[in-house]
């Protein structure tokens, strides 16, 4: 699956923006950013500042989290975590950057449009990509080549998917991860977890045909999961095959993600022109009451 581009927009008055800086009239490559939402960390990798990060699961930290099972549940929180975040970093966002924002698999157009939000009131960027948690893992852990195995073992969600060539040709997902250790789960469980979703890639209904010839060369293990030896040696049992874990794990999705925005600010076709109308923003004060009834945050 390729990297979608959403539209984004300028960032909507009193925002939790703390960009800084000016753009000419000339239009000018704009600096990367690269973002991962996950369930257990919120991280951000400037190409200035290195990779910056906080966690958003603990709830000694934050009263109620504001991204749950891998979706954004709390917009306008969100927003103040990463602005809070770039000021205690003393982090000048440059003007109008790009982002790629990872997203899970299976992500809706609804949790795809609250997270460009979130990153719209935030950063204001020039251009906004989305790619797949499991194909950006692949491309951080050097492994994009050929056809693969990648499961993406993380706090509160598990993925695994088929690619060819860094492209998502099938993919399953499941509301668990190591998080839920601490709840009841086993490492049996999550191994269990992901066992099921190899084989519903391989032998289930939709199949994918290249689930086979990626079988053959084992998984690679990316997320939380992946720097458990425990759960790696009861994954390899339960699924028979071999499991590679990637270099760095944990921010494996965050690294192709950055070099996936390196490359397209690079990219000779892109166009930098002023954005398009504003996006709805962030909702960040009380909702009036004749508002509430019928509506979803």
């Amino acid at each position: 699956m390729p990297v979608v581009q959403a539209s984004t927009g300028r960032p909507p008055a009193g925002g939790a923006s703390v960009r800084t800086g000016t753009v000419g009239a000339a239009a000018t490559r704009p600096s990367p950013v690269a973002v991962d939402l996950g369930s257990g960390q919120l991280r951000i990798r400037l190409a200035d500042h290195g990779t910056i990060s906080t966690p958003v699961g603990d709830r000694s930290i934050r009263r109620q989290p504001v991204v749950r099972r891998g979706q954004v549940v709390d917009g306008a929180g969100c927003a103040a975590v990463l602005s809070q975040l770039l000021r205690e970093h003393r982090v000048r966002v440059p003007a109008r950057p790009l982002i790629v924002a990872c997203r899970p698999l299976l992500a809706t157009a609804t949790d795809q449009d609250l997270t460009r939000r979130v990153l719209d009131a935030v950063f204001a960027p020039a251009r906004l990509l989305f790619i797949d948690t499991v194909r950006a893992a692949a491309i951080g852990a050097g492994a994009g080549a050929g056809t693969l195995l990648v499961a993406d073992l993380g706090t509160e969600v598990t993925e695994v998917a088929v690619l060819r060539d860094s492209r998502v040709v099938a993919g399953r997902r499941a509301n668990l991860g190591t998080g839920d250790l601490a709840h009841g789960a086993t490492v049996g469980t999550l191994a269990d977890t992901l066992t099921r979703l190899v084989r519903e890639l391989v032998r289930g209904a939709g199949a994918a045909p290249a689930a086979a010839t990626a079988l053959a060369r084992g998984m690679v293990l990316v997320g939380d999961g992946a720097t458990r030896p425990d759960l790696r040696d009861c994954i390899t049992a339960t699924t028979g095959i071999p499991v590679h874990r990637a270099a760095g794990p944990r921010t494996a999705a965050l690294t192709g993600a950055s070099l996936a925005a390196a490359a397209a600010a690079r990219h000779p076709a892109a166009d930098w022109t002023e954005p398009g109308p504003p996006s709805p923003p962030v909702r960040t004060g009380p909702v009036p009451a004749r508002a509430r009834k019928g509506t979803t945050s």
